[in-house]
């Protein structure tokens, strides 16, 4: 599997609270295929976010079934991408 595809298949993991994927949210990132191993950077808000661990296995679940091995790195959104990310949540929050 080459990167778009890696990419594509990232790309349909929806947030569970949010109407848009991980992708548009700007939850991942630095996505690197090589030979059957997947990198890359889930981005999150902030520290302790309480579905971290669902996130993350909705990006990992995926790929394994597909037989590639997942490395997932992990960092904090900077302040710019925060407020990216709060203001398309605001516009496609779901709700309960």
């Amino acid at each position: 599997m080459n990167e778009e595809e890696v990419k594509e298949v990232v790309g349909k993991v929806m947030h569970p609270e949010v109407d848009a994927s991980l992708v548009e949210l700007g939850m991942v990132e630095n996505v690197e295929v090589k030979g059957n191993k997947v990198s890359l950077t889930m981005v999150f808000p902030f520290a302790g976010v309480p579905i971290k661990y669902m996130l993350i296995e909705s990006v990992k679940e995926p790929l394994e079934k597909l037989g590639l091995e997942v490395e997932i790195t992990e960092r904090t959104m900077s302040q710019d991408e925060l407020q990216k990310f709060f203001k398309m949540e605001q516009e496609k929050w779901k709700g309960m």
